[in-house]
């Protein structure tokens, strides 16, 4: 059931989508007020004070739920969560697409919250992110100034709907796998690059306040000596790994992004997101290295392990807690006993809850000094 015109009755308070305008009964101009006799109708026109042919109270009770509750577990930034709560909402309005994501990612948050009902929340999920995507597909050969934001929105919203989703076990998230219904990095890399001429529009529109223009600048590159000693021994690894130039040059360019990833969110001030910034590293790999991914190439498999770290960091979000343990788990089914090793410092991070990345003051000696980096793209989340 798509949500209509009904949310713009009015531009007041009483008038809002979480303040229904009051229901008056109107009085016939030929009878007076304390009439015995009422006016005669064939068929009601009100029950119960709704109109049920153009209300869908399940479809309010999703919306009501985003509105309170979801639109403020999408990322620490405090900025962004009245965008969610209100711009959001309002684009969805006029774009069909975008409210079906907004309900889809509401129905699976009330599920995570009410897991006596998940399966029935599950399901109306399901059925409005498959007409989100069917409807965002067919509109997407007509981006303009208009839609755009839209477009930008649900595209976030695509991501915390996948990893919100069930698991399908042995699943590692970033594949091509079209059975594998985790899938989501190959739709959000398309997506990414199909957004990227609408930028200018979406920099000055209402959602600017969700973008994060600095978040590959990686002039500050500090890490803690234990990730960086990592990172260096995955950069040799890559160094002499088998498969090609192609195969070798897309692992070095997989750890130097994931070495980007680390810096910034390790640096990063406190009103940074921090769930954009994890986002980037599966932004910036190179198609090759997905394809690597999708082939279960060790090396491909023991970078996308330190991965989990960051994934793990995260861990407090309820659309991604248990994704690193998860995706670490598959990975460790797909190595032998002696690529394992080269897992074993991610894996130890996740079994011990450590938070390796997050800031803290350290000595001079503790922190090594790096090359900066540099890369110019946009996250959205």
């Amino acid at each position: 059931h798509s949500i209509t015109c009904d949310f713009q009755t009015g531009e007041s308070e009483e008038s809002s989508p979480l303040h229904p305008p009051k229901l008056t009964k109107q009085v016939s101009n030929s009878q007076s007020p304390g009439s015995a006799r009422p006016e005669k109708r064939t068929k009601p026109v009100i029950t119960n004070g709704l109109d049920p042919g153009d209300l869908h109270m399940g479809d309010l009770e999703l919306l009501h739920q985003f509105v309170t509750q979801t639109c403020y577990t999408t990322s620490n930034k405090a900025d962004s969560h009245e965008l969610w709560r209100i711009t959001v909402p309002k684009e969805g309005i006029n774009h069909n697409f975008l409210m079906r994501g907004i309900l889809a990612v509401a129905a699976l948050h009330l599920s995570h919250l009410y897991p006596d009902r998940a399966v029935e929340y599950q399901h109306i999920a399901d059925s409005h992110q498959d007409r989100a995507l069917g409807s965002f597909q067919a509109a997407m050969t007509d981006m303009n100034e208009s839609n755009c934001h839209a477009f930008f929105a649900l595209s976030s919203l695509i991501v915390v709907y996948k990893f919100a989703s069930p698991r399908t076990p042995g699943s590692l998230a970033f594949t091509y796998d079209s059975e594998d219904s985790t899938n989501w990095l190959a739709m959000i890399r398309g997506v990414n690059s199909i957004l990227q001429p609408s930028w200018p529009w979406v920099e000055n529109g209402p959602l600017r306040g969700l973008l994060q223009p600095g978040v590959f600048d990686t002039s500050d590159t500090r890490l803690p000596k234990p990730a960086d000693h990592q990172l260096r021994q995955l950069a040799e690894l890559c160094e002499a790994a088998t498969g090609g130039d192609e195969a070798v040059e897309a692992y070095k360019a997989a750890v130097k992004a994931l070495r980007r990833c680390f810096a910034k969110i390790f640096t990063r001030s406190s009103v940074e997101c921090e769930v954009g910034t994890a986002f980037t590293w599966p932004v910036e790999v190179p198609d090759k290295f997905i394809e690597l991914l999708h082939s279960r190439s060790p090396e491909a498999l023991v970078i996308l392990a330190h991965y989990c770290v960051v994934l793990h960091h995260l861990d407090r979000y309820w659309w991604i807690e248990g994704w690193a343990v998860h995706v670490m788990d598959s990975i460790c089914s797909e190595l032998t006993e002696s690529w394992r090793e080269w897992i074993q410092w991610p894996s130890s991070v996740i079994a011990r809850n450590e938070r390796c990345l997050t800031w803290r003051p350290l000595s001079p000696n503790m922190l090594p000094t790096q090359t900066p980096g540099s890369m110019s793209t946009i996250s959205g989340i």
